[in-house]
């Protein structure tokens, strides 16, 4: 009999969790390590909510990655009798620079994703609830929606479990490549990991556990997401009248009606401040929340004044030109380093996992897109 290869994923998130699952599906025997477990309040796939769409500019590997990871979110939906997926549709609003928006529209063509176009006078008569004063034109993709973010992670790892992969909850140091190989991990329990893969799929604290390779390749920063509430009875505000949408006004807006109940999701896509993701408190600040508040007013004036009901810190880990990095360790061919989901990487989890289990068990080479050869270049 032919042994099944070892391979030790560590981080439980979006890109570990769904890789853990899809190497235990390719065969694989797989221990999965998380130092606080899969969705917790510092790690970037935390919190309730995340935006699923397919729209990326001129960006046709992420928008073909998308469409795959809707169908897998979907394919397991039906798989595990849960819901995730929230199909209440992606408006784009577009004031003066449409450059993002008119780039995607044969990305989306050619990749057979549905959107419709609007004027700013039919999307102000299809969503009244929105000051579109300055709206040119919108687009809209009736496949978009949000997706529950914590509790896909829990829903990951129990799959991972019942179909016969390790959970370990341990921080990890790995030890430094011999050799052209990475010998194993040192775990906080004392202990050291041996497998015959690794990959390393550790959100924020890539860099820190690989400071030579990655180092400010991955750069955290601080995120602030704020949940408003709307006016009693009133369901102008909830996912029943309003998709998802994304505002390219002054700077990126987006934000997610509903989100079971927790109030009107507004957050700033805008890069934050650094952020130390273990040790950095994670209160909001005043200044943030009332540029919130006044975008909130100007946006959807039926809420200008909304008390705040909850406010979040997260945060993004980038890489330089927000493309996933997705490599080998150059100096240990069994190491593999997952990450730089720079804000947009939750909605692909389940598609990068397939693609980094084919990576590992196949041996086959990542996308230019995603190597770390690019920052040399």
């Amino acid at each position: 009999m032919t042994k099944k290869p070892h391979v030790v994923v560590v981080g439980a998130g979006a890109f570990g969790g769904w890789t853990a699952l899809a190497l235990v599906r390719g065969g694989a025997r797989v221990t999965l390590l998380d130092a606080w477990g899969p969705g917790n309040s510092r790690a970037s796939s935390g919190g309730e909510t995340r935006v699923i769409r397919a729209t990326y500019g001129p960006r046709a590997i992420y928008t073909r990655l998308a469409t795959r990871a809707l169908a897998l979110w979907q394919e397991h939906e039906r798989r595990w009798r849960r819901q995730f997926y929230y199909p209440i549709g992606v408006l784009w609003l577009v004031e003066d620079d449409d450059a993002y928006e008119q780039a995607a529209l044969p990305v989306l063509a050619e990749a057979a994703v549905p959107v419709e176009k609007l004027t700013g006078s039919e999307t102000a008569r299809r969503y009244p609830q929105i000051n579109c004063e300055r709206v040119r034109w919108a687009l809209y993709e009736p496949h978009g929606g949000y997706l529950s973010a914590r509790l896909a992670c829990a829903a990951v790892l129990d799959a991972v479990r019942a179909e016969g992969g390790e959970y370990r909850q341990l921080a990890v140091t790995p030890e430094p490549p011999a050799a052209g190989a990475l010998g194993g991990v040192r775990l906080s329990d004392g202990t050291t990991l041996v497998a015959d893969h690794y990959v390393f799929a550790c959100g924020p604290w890539l860099g820190t556990l690989f400071p030579d390779v990655i180092g400010d390749r991955v750069r955290p920063t601080r995120q602030e997401v704020y949940f408003f509430g709307t006016p009693p009875g009133d369901q102008r505000f909830t996912e029943a009248a309003l998709p998802v949408w994304a505002d390219h006004r002054a700077h990126f807006m987006y934000g997610i009606p509903g989100n079971a109940g927790r109030g009107f999701k507004v957050a700033d896509d805008t890069r934050g401040p650094p952020f130390e993701p273990t040790g950095d408190d994670r209160l909001p600040t005043a200044a943030t929340l009332a540029a919130a508040r006044e975008y909130l007013a100007f946006r959807f004036p039926g809420l200008a004044g909304a008390p705040l009901l909850e406010a979040r810190v997260c945060q993004y880990e980038n890489s330089p030109d927000e493309h996933f990095i997705i490599d080998r360790h150059p100096q240990a061919a069994n190491a593999w380093l997952v990450g730089g989901g720079s804000g947009h990487g939750f909605k692909h989890g389940p598609a990068v996992g397939e693609l980094v289990a084919r990576l590992v068990l196949q041996g086959a080479t990542p996308d230019p897109a995603f190597r770390l050869a690019r920052f040399a270049r």
